[in-house]
């Protein structure tokens, strides 16, 4: 409550009310008082009448609500009527509206507000339920209209019905007709639409029949919505209004039960609360006297006593003492503000002079700063006049034009223009931008020092001006470029010395940016491009090629910004100024810059167009030397395979000579024995059988026997032989095999060839010299060798050995040694012993492919390796050298 109090105290201080202001208040206050007890006294004897008044209006509201309550029966009565029967009782339910209609309007006049307001509601009940009944009849009207049009429709349907072809179908729509019309019997709108849309849904491929079906479906529909309407309509609307209206009766007699008695209650109240009334206002009276007395304290005492106290404790130099009550807009408050006023006066007074102090100090540190920066700068300071005055100087310009001191450059110099710039011009230029401009930045100039030397010097200076806005002064600093242009100067010599070097040069070499526009060019591009080198610089690729309406993506370009490295070596095509298409040897790479970012990209090209037709002429023929080489290997390959055949052709023909020894000795002893044995048997038919005959017989077939099975087994043998020599020839599989026996089997076939040339062959071979080789050219290699010993090692007939060695050598290696005492071979022979075709018996007949077979034989499908080493009149010996397992490489072959 003390809270609440303060903060209504502070409300009333913040009102701008005066002391006299107060003092009125306060006595209107206690008129305002004596005035609204009176008042109320004549609103309490006012208040007793009206309740009088109002007793007799309920008296008459409980009548007003009977007889409402009857009208209203009436009417419901008469409206149920008029839905069961529309043309007998349409006037009854008019006049029933009417009559109750004109009684609400009678008695409304008579009512209370509130009483008013439900006898409203009542007639606007009364309203909607005419309206239902209104919209009953329109739809009444309605479904008499169609009522009237379905025996039409239905005559419609029958016929379609009874023409129909499909019974199942007519039967059907029978069926729900019936239920149509056993649901209209039984007033069951719903059931007659469900049947009506049930036959409009039935497949009818008949158009007439469906037609009918959907007008006649559609009508029943329409009739059945309308009854569903009605019936809603009476449902909700008069069912629903009537109950309403009966309810708003019940309520206007209720309430007016309900204040009947609020009244009587209030009555009694108001005689009560009169009594009490004049008590409470003249305590009231009282406390806001006092209430009074309190706020003009509150608001004019207790305020000038703090502003006092706050005035004091200033006088004492407390600077940061508030004065209270400045916010009120009062007398008061007036003295509150105009001592916060002196206040703020004394603070403000306070703070100057310690501001003034402070930049007193600040100035000092400031000129002592720009003391030592205009001494100790590297770069040089000046000011001077427009005239060309020098005023002042730095250590740094007097260093730089060669003084001692400032003082000696300031005394020594009269006009700058004459005496210090080299062209006189440059001062007018620097004159004319200061008074344009007001300054100028990185102004380049020269000037004579005062040894007679010439430095180029940067200028970068300020115009300052009096209130009149003309130039006073020149205020500046220059910088030593002197070595900054003496760089350029030879960069710019190395930049031509560049340009010459690579103007000599016949290839495309050129510099862009990292915006891919030209920053060098030589001149043989800039040729290819129909332009000059210095016409390039800054243009692109394609400004330059679309002058002549060619073009050229700068995509490997991008590439290289992307990749941050060379491309490589590439080959490009795009045509010149002249229309012509030109082949290019290309390579791009990147050049860094201090931080590893790319900063320019070089390109150098050569012109490949005659290297490019070259190799197309070197293309062509090779393709013609390939086509000549298969040709060639073609005819090669058919002379090996007639050399092949002619070898076997001479084996076939020795191995038929070499059998033909024990078949015909063995036809020799078969014809004698069969001699003998017709002579035998002549005796023993005879009789003439002696044992001596028996026994010669007996002599005869025995030894007969035994050469028979001795020259069959040696005919059986070289057969044997001859079968496995030509089966292995044939065979190209690997197998495991005993190098000695298959030797051996290989030279039973070629020892028929010897008798008539006179020649020895033996054989050397380590037993159990097992190998997992290919049989059929390891023969075919012995066959070769045998048969050019014997045609080129022994001319005219001469007699020789021919030996055949075999053995291990080394644990996974075979060496067979094919040797003769022949005639030996020349230097010249020997070197091109294993070429093919090559011979020395040509006009023989020799074909010089079989040392050639031997070599490939040797060398590829057996992986292996031989050396030939001959001498004129010393022999021949080959070493072969074979693995014991052929290659899975060579074995593919």
């Amino acid at each position: 409550m003390p809270a609440a109090l303060t903060a209504i105290l502070h409300r009333i201080r913040s009102l701008p009310l005066s002391i006299g202001r107060l003092t009125f208040g306060s006595f209107l206050l206690l008129l305002a008082v004596i005035t609204a007890t009176s008042m109320a006294s004549v609103f309490a004897i006012r208040h007793i009448g009206s309740t009088f008044a109002e007793l007799q209006r309920l008296q008459n509201m409980g009548d007003l609500a009977e007889e409402i309550d009857r009208r209203m029966n009436e009417l419901r009565l008469a409206a149920r009527d008029f839905v069961v029967n529309p043309a007998d009782h349409s006037e009854r339910v008019g006049q029933a509206a009417a009559e109750l209609s004109a009684l609400l309007k009678k008695t409304r006049l008579e009512l209370a507000p509130e009483q008013q307001e439900m006898l409203d509601g009542v007639a606007e009940r009364l309203s909607s339920y005419r309206g239902g009944i209104e919209r009953i009849s329109r739809l009444i009207n309605r479904r008499a209209e169609l009522i009237a049009g379905l025996p039409a429709l239905r005559e419609q349907f029958d016929k379609a019905v009874a023409a129909s072809s499909d019974p199942v179908l007519a039967s059907t729509l029978s069926q729900a007709q019936s239920r149509i019309a056993t649901a209209l019997l039984a007033h069951d709108p719903s059931a007659a639409e469900q049947a009506a849309e049930s036959m409009r849904t039935m497949t009818i491929s008949d158009d007439k029949l469906r037609s009918a079906v959907n007008d006649y479906a559609l009508g029943i529909v329409a009739i059945s919505i309308r009854e569903r309407q009605i019936a809603d309509i009476d449902r909700e609307v008069l069912g629903t209004e009537g109950r309403l209206i009966q309810r708003v009766t019940e309520l206007l007699r209720e309430v007016s039960t309900h204040r009947g008695r609020i009244l009587s209650h209030d009555f009694a109240r108001t005689l009560r609360d009169t009594k009490w009334q004049s008590i409470v206002l003249g305590t009231i009276g009282v406390l806001i006297g006092i209430f009074a007395a309190l706020v003009v304290v509150s608001l004019t005492v207790r305020p000038l006593a703090a502003i006092a106290g706050s005035i004091r404790a200033l006088a004492a130099g407390e600077k940061d003492t508030s004065i209270p009550s400045t916010d009120v807009n009062s007398e008061i408050g007036d003295i509150a503000r105009a001592a916060e006023v002196f206040r703020r006066t004394l603070v403000d007074v306070d703070t100057a002079r310690e501001a003034a102090v402070r930049a007193l100090a600040e100035q000092r540190l400031a000129e002592e700063s720009y003391r030592k920066l205009f001494e100790a700068s590297i770069d040089g300071i000046y000011v001077t006049t427009p005239a060309g005055a020098l005023l002042n100087a730095n250590p740094a310009l007097a260093r730089i034009m060669g003084y001692d001191t400032p003082e000696a450059l300031i005394n020594s110099i009269s006009d700058v223009a004459s005496t210090v710039y080299v062209h006189p011009a440059a001062r007018e230029q620097y004159q004319f931008l200061m008074q344009r401009d007001g300054m100028v930045r990185e102004f380049e100039y020269q000037v004579h020092q005062r040894d007679g030397g010439i430095l180029w010097l940067s200028d970068n200076a300020t115009a300052v001006r009096d209130e009149k806005g003309e130039v006073i002064r020149y205020e500046g600093t220059v910088r030593d470029i002197t070595d900054q242009k003496r760089a350029e100067d030879a960069i710019a010599e190395g930049r031509r010395m560049l340009q010459m070097v690579i103007d000599t040069v016949p290839a495309v070499i050129n510099v862009k940016n990292r915006e891919l526009r030209y920053v060098l060019m030589n001149r043989y591009m800039a040729g290819i491009f129909g332009v000059e080198p210095v016409d390039a610089i800054g243009r692109t690729t394609s400004d330059l090629m679309s002058r002549y309406g060619a073009q050229k993506t700068d995509e490997n370009d991008q590439r290289v910004l992307k990749a941050g490295r060379e491309l490589g070596f590439y080959e490009e095509e795009y045509k010149d100024s002249s229309g012509n298409m030109r082949q290019w040897l290309v390579n791009k790479l990147p050049l860094l810059d201090a931080d590893g970012e790319i900063e320019r990209i070089v390109t150098v090209a050569l012109d490949i167009g005659e290297r490019k037709r070259g190799e197309l002429e070197m293309r062509k023929a090779r393709d013609a030397a390939e086509t000549a080489l298969r040709n060639l290997r073609e005819t090669q390959a058919s002379l090996i395979e007639a050399e092949k055949l002619a070898a076997l052709g001479r084996l076939v023909a020795g191995v038929a000579h070499e059998v033909n020894n024990p078949v015909g000795i063995s036809l020799t002893v078969a014809s004698a024995l069969e001699r003998k044995t017709a002579i035998f048997a002549d005796e023993v038919a005879r009789g003439d059988l002696r044992r001596s005959s028996l026994n010669e017989f007996l002599d005869t077939c025995r030894s007969a026997s035994s050469q028979l099975v001795a020259n069959l087994n040696r005919a059986a043998e070289l057969i044997q032989s001859f079968k496995q020599v030509a089966a292995d020839r044939n065979y190209s599989d690997q197998r495991a095999f005993d190098l000695a026996d298959l030797t051996e089997q290989v030279v039973m076939s070629l020892r028929p060839g010897l008798r008539k040339h006179n020649l020895t062959l033996t054989v050397d071979c380590q037993p159990n010299l097992m190998m997992n080789s290919y049989p059929g050219p390891y023969g075919q290699v012995l066959t070769n060798l045998f048969l050019n010993a014997v045609a080129h090692a022994f001319p005219g007939g001469r007699t020789g050995t021919i030996d055949i060695q075999a053995r291990e050598s080394g644990k996974d290696n075979v060496e067979i040694i094919f040797s003769d005492n022949g005639c030996g071979m020349s230097l010249d022979v020997r070197r091109r012993a294993f070429d093919p075709f090559f011979t020395t018996r040509r006009d023989q007949g020799g074909t010089g492919l079989g040392l050639h077979i031997v070599y490939n034989i040797v060398t590829n499908r057996l992986g292996g390796r031989l050396d030939l080493d001959s001498e004129p009149g010393g022999g021949t010996r080959i070493q072969i050298i074979l693995p014991r397992v052929a290659p899975l490489e060579q074995a593919a072959e």
